[in-house]
């Protein structure tokens, strides 16, 4: 009962309107005409194209230049990318989705040449790191936290859990084990198995681990908890759907809250739930974040609120729009002192 009062407390918490702004009231005058180049470890995904599109949003009519570089999942492979956004001659570099630790030679690079790096999801932890003036980031082990507790308070407590998961990047790796870790206090979760599973290459494979996980655990499988909404892009296909049909499987993702992702919590199909991120407000905050980096500022030190979407509160917070999209104002929060 304990277990499941402090569950119920943090998924009410996660799940409020966020209308309350909590970020910088004042900063530097946004500095014009300044070229980022947007190192995204695969475009693909939903949270990085969101990103991306937030960053072009909030530097509209500036005159910034915001170009890209889509590693396609291969950002660790090859020459170094940070080297080649360099000689791509830019003022500052965003690496999104990319881990800032395989990238020390390509930072130093940067920091040699002047150009400040601002991270997304580029180390585990927000704030200063190693070769980034600021990363932003939502924290791994409270997202995973959440998404698990919803699914234990939900199934009553009763749950055959699958955790989808890929632990070639540090902080999906991170979600995945505080997901296991908040399960293994739920005395009557039982957590299946952990598959891990690259995004970059899980395509091909998916319809083969699904068929499997089916004939290994029958109707004992009630649950996924995933590190990314994009798990439950692969399983929204026919062909899966037909193999999974008789679990009637619940679904909830620790990120990123895609379009596709609340489209299918509106309609309770296969997800349920999702911790979705603020990716346009994290856009402006990059923008933010280098602009400050260019006049010689201090990071602001935000980290947006978590938040957890459900059917119940869909319709707030950018719902209808089928994004996460905070009620806090915080497009003109950023302009009242950027001067645009």
């Amino acid at each position: 009962m304990q277990f499941v009062s402090a569950a119920n407390a943090k998924v009410a918490k996660a799940s409020a309107l966020k209308s309350k702004w909590e970020g910088p009231t004042s900063g530097p005058q946004l500095q014009k005409d300044k070229k980022i180049v947007f190192i995204a470890h695969d475009m693909s995904d939903a949270g990085i194209y969101g990103v991306f599109n937030g960053i072009k949003e909030a530097a509209a009519g500036t005159g910034w230049q915001v170009l890209s570089i889509d590693c396609r999942g291969q950002c660790n492979q090859g020459a170094g990318v940070v080297k080649q956004a360099l000689d791509m001659k830019p003022n500052g570099i965003v690496l999104a989705g990319v881990d800032a630790a395989s990238q020390v030679k390509g930072l130093n690079a940067a920091e040699e040449a002047k150009v400040p790096v601002v991270g997304w999801h580029a180390s585990v932890k927000a704030g200063a790191a190693p070769g980034l003036f600021t990363n932003i980031t939502t924290d791994p082990k409270e997202a995973a936290q959440i998404a698990a507790l919803f699914g234990a308070t939900e199934s009553s407590n009763k749950a055959g859990i699958v955790v989808f998961t890929d632990t070639s990047t540090p902080y999906m790796a991170t979600k995945s084990g505080a997901i296991v870790e908040a399960l293994r206090q739920c005395d009557a979760c039982r957590i299946l198995s952990v598959e891990d599973l690259p995004v970059a290459e899980s395509r091909k494979k998916f319809p083969s681990m699904i068929e499997s996980l089916v004939k290994r655990n029958g109707n004992k499988w009630t649950h996924v908890i995933a590190v990314n909404d994009v798990y439950f892009d692969m399983m929204d296909k026919p062909e899966i759907e037909k193999m999974v049909d008789a679990n009637k499987l619940r679904g909830i993702s620790a990120g990123d809250g895609s379009p596709h992702a609340y489209k299918r919590i509106r309609k309770s199909e296969l997800q349920v739930a999702s911790v979705p991120e603020p990716l346009s407000l994290h856009g402006w905050q990059i923008v933010d974040e280098m602009n400050r980096a260019f006049s010689k500022a201090s990071p602001s030190g935000y980290n947006a609120p978590l938040h957890l979407v459900t059917l119940q509160n869909i319709t707030y917070d950018g719902g209808q729009k089928d994004m996460f999209d905070p009620s806090n104002d915080f497009r003109a929060k950023y302009l009242s002192y950027w001067g645009k």
